[in-house]
């Protein structure tokens, strides 16, 4: 793997060398556009509005406007915006992980420690196994300051980005059955229910299907074959009414 970002995590005092890679790996099949015609691909092209050319990646700056005018951005220049978080992420306080908003979450990178930082990695580490808390603190990455939480898995430190307060849209829009009343039998039949599914979370058991299922398809289109499609059966409860449809999934879950 190639790291993404090198830097520090700073525990007090203790700085901690350590390179960033990419934890998550994406399932979805790499299609490619295509001109319906005669199968060419369909590129991007980087095009100045005024000439109509492509322009060459080396060759494109970023600018922000002001006054119809554009200041141009170098790369120091997003360095100098905030140097120890460019290079840092300072641990500001400690957290239990339960106690985020699952909506905050982004996207997760495992820290590698580089030869010099092995033995203060393996102490934060074994420290927040023994407390079960999680490091909290930013940094920047790719030209963006980000939040994020620091805690072990599997005997590994894994960083994983959320988001700030303000990019999580306020519900308030959203019409919410505020004056439904819901009669005991038919919350104690939930609660059974909800009872009667639970079990110990074990996310190997999930599988992206969809994924698998389009490339057997693609797979018979290349061999000339007409793919074979499961017939969809909607499950529908004998009864419209609420209690009945709970009764009647109570009972099929034990039987």
């Amino acid at each position: 793997m190639r790291s993404i970002w090198n830097g520090t995590i700073a525990f007090g005092l203790v700085n901690i060398p350590i390179k960033l890679y990419a934890a998550i790996d994406n399932s979805n099949l790499d299609l490619d556009m295509l001109d319906v015609r005669d199968h060419s691909h369909i590129k991007y092209q980087r095009i100045n509005e005024k000439t109509r050319e492509e322009v060459p990646f080396e060759k494109i700056v970023k600018g922000y406007l002001i006054k119809d005018d554009y200041v141009i951005l170098e790369e120091q220049d997003f360095d100098d915006a905030s140097p120890e978080k460019s290079k840092t992420i300072a641990l500001e306080n400690f957290v239990k992980v339960s106690e985020i908003n699952p909506m905050l979450f982004e996207t997760s990178y495992y820290a590698e420690a580089t030869p010099q930082g092995k033995k203060a990695y393996a102490l934060l580490l074994k420290a927040l196994e023994k407390t079960s808390l999680a490091g909290f603190g930013s940094f920047v990455l790719r030209q963006k300051e980000t939040l994020c939480v620091i805690y072990p898995q599997k005997n590994v430190l894994v960083i994983s980005r959320i988001r700030f307060a303000q990019e999580i849209r306020e519900s308030s829009e959203i019409e919410v059955p505020s004056d439904v009343t819901i009669p005991k039998k038919e919350m104690d039949v939930a609660l059974a229910l909800i009872k009667q599914y639970t079990s110990d979370f074990d996310i190997q058991k999930y599988k992206d299907t969809y994924t698998a299922e389009l490339l057997k398809i693609i797979k018979d289109k290349a061999k000339g074959k007409r793919p074979t499609i499961k017939k969809l059966k909607p499950q529908k409860a004998k009864s419209d009414d609420l209690y009945d449809q709970l009764m009647e999934s109570l009972n099929k879950k034990g039987a």
